[in-house]
């Protein structure tokens, strides 16, 4: 993501991870190493992107964080797949130093976050979804308002929970057709011929075909991180979400495998094992 803003964006973009080695690659790509939080804080826009709420949090509301250093004017934009609750009090902090603030979390991948490609849910006022909408191109092929702060974010935790619940779906089929007599090599071509095609059939089956999980992209431990703040959101709303409640399960005993650095789709070895 940042290498695409380094890459595209007319003014200079400042880059800054706890992570040297990806600040470098950042540098190599026409970016400027920032010092700090506070060197961040002096950008007129400051891009978010990190695991979860707890360092969302952080980032902005702990002592020395980005809401110590906002200068009046600032848009703040959180990529991070967090929770609404963070969202508001991180926009209410913002509110009243007189930044802007918008949760636009990102979706599809790594793959796509490489080529640029990424979906992205925006919450915010519209006027401030009008002013970073062509940053947000710069890293994304399908910017979506979705409404006031936080209304990103629920989209965002909706695509991943319909996300895993399909790679659950797709582990049952992938067990059943095996054992059934189906080639394995064979079962998601087939299925993709018909009304279950998707995404995940095309993307994550592929994964359980070969029963080669990488463990360079979104980790099932991430995976169960973002359906947990899915479920507490339902939980919420009063919506009983049994289908999601079983695929958190199911991403439970893969991380009780030692399987949880690993890709979601690797859930198809709970189905391998039995």
């Amino acid at each position: 993501m940042c290498a695409n803003l380094a890459t595209k964006s007319p003014i200079p973009v400042l880059a800054y991870d706890l992570n040297s080695a990806a600040v470098s690659k950042a540098v190599g790509l026409g970016a400027i190493a920032a010092r700090d939080l506070e060197h961040v804080a002096s950008a007129d826009i400051v891009f978010v992107c990190v695991p979860g709420e707890e360092e969302t949090r952080s980032i902005f509301l702990d002592e020395d964080g980005l809401c110590d250093h906002a200068r009046k004017g600032t848009t703040f934009i959180d990529c991070t797949t967090a929770t609404v609750d963070v969202n508001h009090q991180v926009a209410e902090a913002l509110r009243s130093l007189d930044c802007e603030f918008a949760d636009a979390p990102v979706a599809r991948g790594v793959p796509n976050a490489v080529d640029g490609t990424l979906s992205i849910t925006v919450g915010a006022e519209p006027e401030v979804f009008d002013r970073i909408a062509p940053w947000l191109g710069y890293m994304g092929s399908d910017v979506a308002y979705c409404g006031p702060v936080g209304t990103g974010t629920v989209i965002k935790l909706m695509n991943n929970m319909v996300l895993f619940e399909n790679v659950s779906a797709l582990a049952e089929a992938m067990a059943i057709a095996t054992r059934a007599g189906v080639d394995r090599s064979r079962v998601f071509d087939l299925l993709g011929q018909g009304s279950a095609d998707s995404f995940a059939l095309r993307r994550h089956g592929a994964f359980m075909t070969s029963g080669d999980y990488p463990d360079d992209r979104f980790p099932t431990s991430y995976s169960a991180k973002d359906l947990d703040y899915a479920l507490a959101l339902a939980d919420d709303l009063g919506v009983n979400a049994a289908g999601a409640r079983l695929v958190r399960e199911r991403f439970a005993e893969a991380i009780e495998r030692g399987l949880g650095h690993l890709y979601s789709p690797v859930v198809y070895e709970l189905f391998e094992d039995k």
